[in-house]
Order: C-alpha cells, then sequence, then structure tokens
C-alpha cells in the first residue's frame, strides 16, 4: 500500500468519525423530515406538470379528431355535388387530421401512465412522510429520555468521588465509631452493675452463714434432760452473751456500711 493511499485512509477515517460524533439523532431527523418533504413538493410539481401536459394533449387529440370528422363531411358534401375533385381534396385534408390524432392519442396514452405512475409515487412518499414523522417523534422521544438518562448517571457518578460525598461517608464512619464506644460503655456499665449485685449477694450469704453458726453455738449450750431416777442436775448458770461473736458481727456491719 502507498503513503499516499495510507494517508487517505487515515483522513477519511478522522472525517468519518468526525461526522459520526457531529451527528446529533433529532437534527438528524428533523433534516431527513425536511428533505422528504422538499422531495414530496417536487413529486407534486412533476404530477401536476404531467397531469397538465395530459390535458393540453387530450385537447390536441379531441381537436384533430373534431376537424378529422369535419373534413369526412365536406367529403361527402362535395361528392354528393358531383365534386368529385373537392371530394378528393377534402379525405386529403381528413386523412391528415386522423394521423395527427392518432399520433396525440398515443402520446395521450403515454402521459395518463405517467401520470397514474406520478400519482401512486406521491401518495407512496405521502404515507412514507407520515409514517417518519411519527417515527421522528418516537426517537426523539427516546433520544431525549437516554440523554436524560446519561446525565443522572453521570450526576451520579460524580457525586460518587465528589467532596460532599465524602464528607457523608466521613460523618457517617464517624457516628458509626460513636455508636460502637456508646454499645461498649454500656456494656461495660452492665457489667459493672451485675458485680455490685454479685457482691450484695455474697454479703447475705455471709450474714446467713453467720447466723446459722449462732444458732447451732445455741443448741449445744442448752443443759440435756435428765435420766429417769437420776437427780437433775442444777441448772447451770446461763453463760454471758458470747464476746466473741458481737465484735465479728460489728465488723461484718461496718463492712456492709462501707460498700
Amino acid at each position: 500500500m502507498g503513503l499516499f493511499d495510507r494517508i487517505s485512509r487515515v483522513v477519511r477515517s478522522n472525517v468519518n468519525d468526525m461526522v459520526s460524533k457531529a451527528e446529533d439523532p433529532e437534527k438528524m431527523l428533523e433534516q431527513a423530515v425536511i428533505e422528504m418533504q422538499e422531495d414530496l413538493v417536487q413529486l407534486r410539481q412533476a404530477v401536476a406538470t404531467a397531469i397538465a401536459s395530459q390535458k393540453r394533449t387530450q385537447q390536441q387529440h379531441n381537436q384533430a379528431q373534431s376537424e378529422s370528422n369535419n373534413w369526412q363531411q365536406r367529403a361527402q358534401l362535395a361528392l354528393q355535388k358531383g365534386d368529385e375533385t373537392l371530394a378528393r381534396e377534402a379525405l386529403q385534408r381528413k386523412k391528415t387530421h386522423t394521423e395527427t390524432a392518432n399520433a396525440l392519442k398515443g402520446q395521450l396514452d403515454q402521459h395518463s401512465t405517467q401520470v397514474e405512475t406520478l400519482k401512486r409515487s406521491l401518495i407512496a412518499l405521502e404515507g412514507k412522510i407520515s409514517e417518519a414523522k411519527t417515527k421522528k417523534d418516537m426517537l426523539k422521544a427516546r433520544s431525549s429520555a437516554a440523554k436524560a438518562q446519561e446525565q443522572l448517571q453521570g450526576m451520579v457518578g460524580n457525586m460518587g468521588t465528589s467532596s460532599a460525598m465524602a464528607a457523608f461517608e466521613r460523618m457517617e464512619e464517624k457516628v458509626l465509631q460513636s455508636e460502637a464506644r456508646a454499645q461498649a460503655a454500656g456494656e461495660l456499665a452492665g457489667s459493672s452493675l451485675e458485680a455490685q449485685f454479685a457482691q450484695l449477694e455474697s454479703g447475705d450469704v455471709d450474714l446467713e452463714l453467720e447466723a446459722m453458726k449462732q444458732q447451732m453455738l445455741a443448741g449445744s449450750s442448752q443443759p440435756q434432760a435428765a435420766l429417769p431416777g437420776e437427780a437433775a442436775p442444777q441448772a447451770q448458770t446461763q453463760a454471758p452473751k458470747d464476746a466473741a461473736v458481737d465484735p465479728e458481727l460489728e465488723d461484718l456491719k461496718k463492712q456492709l456500711d462501707n460498700l
């Protein structure tokens, strides 16, 4: 491949790319409809011209046929009067007009065929223009919707990387951290409260244990019943209040007060 061919291909590809990028669907559709309407105007003018030509040919044909009939009648009249020379001349004129009428009849048939063809083309073009307008409106609506969707997606994409969205993300992270700290503090407070109640419950157990000890000591200090036949032992003097228990009980009370 020669250098100029390569350059030409590069230029054409760049031009095609620029043209493709410059094509706006809405403007292109509008321009296409305008061009079709221009073709419709030209076709209507062609139909009108063909119909006018058809009418002129029809008039010329009718006139030539009328002249042929007139010269036919004159030939008959001259023959009736015994003038064969004049009758022959009239028939010659009739022949000329008849040939003209026949030629015009051929042209008239051609004009009629042409007019019918142009009329059918005109009707078809009008239908295509109507269909093109409907499609144009639909495609314009779809193009507008696509542009709006593309713009919205672009806005969403920009929002994802913008400083505003980054600020929202930072604030969300801070809120999550605050919630985590609050939850941890709540758990710590709950565990401390449980420990306090456990300590109180253990104090109650100690008190109950001490009370059981006192009951056991009191039971062991009561005099035993005398056996039958034996004299009841002399009741011992009631022992004074246990001096070892009271200080311990006082210490326990102080510990409870200090909790």
